[in-house]
């Protein structure tokens, strides 16, 4: 298990600024990734501001715990086979280790989570002004989004290396606090 603090300001935009920004960085690979998004039924652990997914890209998968911090978010990665998702995913069985026994030790029933939902994304990576910039394109229950994020050391450096890049193209520097995670869910009814 690897622990890393996520920081990232990120903000939602229209087609035509998607376009744009894929346009100014069309040099840079686009990739593919699907988050599928664990919760109970009656959604316990994002009710305690947890959230929890896996991730499938390139044919590996893992599983992700995010806790919230006082600036950004704690992240709990895990890689897991394609065995364990699938028993997860057909079979309601949750993968065994140090995520399933966190959350015991928090008094969550770990045979109670359930795959909710899933949400794909096209995803373009970039190297930039000290942080990493992704540019993506996601789909999930019919909808489809375009979203901006900016991961850096802080908060304020995440938002204002984002807000000079999207003024720079034209493109309204507007905050979005809502994860895909809470989009996914939302969607369907969750």
């Amino acid at each position: 298990m690897s622990n890393a603090i996520e920081i990232e300001a990120k903000a939602l935009v229209s087609l035509e600024d998607y376009r744009k920004l894929t346009q100014k960085f069309k040099d840079f690979p686009r990739y593919m990734q699907t988050n599928y998004y664990i919760d109970t039924e009656d959604r316990l652990l994002s009710k305690s501001g947890i959230a929890l997914r896996i991730r499938e890209k390139s044919g590996h998968f893992e599983l992700t715990l995010k806790t919230p911090l006082s600036q950004g978010k704690l992240e709990k990665n895990t890689p897991i086979s394609i065995n364990e998702f699938a028993a997860l995913r057909d079979f309601n069985e949750f993968p065994k280790g140090d995520t399933a026994r966190f959350l015991t030790m928090l008094d969550f029933d770990v045979t109670s989570l359930r795959i909710l939902t899933s949400l794909s994304t096209e995803r373009i990576d970039i190297e930039y002004e000290g942080g990493l910039l992704s540019i993506d394109r996601n789909v999930y229950s019919g909808i489809t989004d375009y979203e901006v994020e900016f991961e850096y050391n802080n908060l304020a450096g995440a938002e204002a290396r984002l807000k000079q890049l999207l003024e720079e193209n034209g493109i309204p520097a507007v905050f979005s606090k809502v994860t895909k995670t809470h989009r996914a869910m939302a969607a369907i009814g969750k």
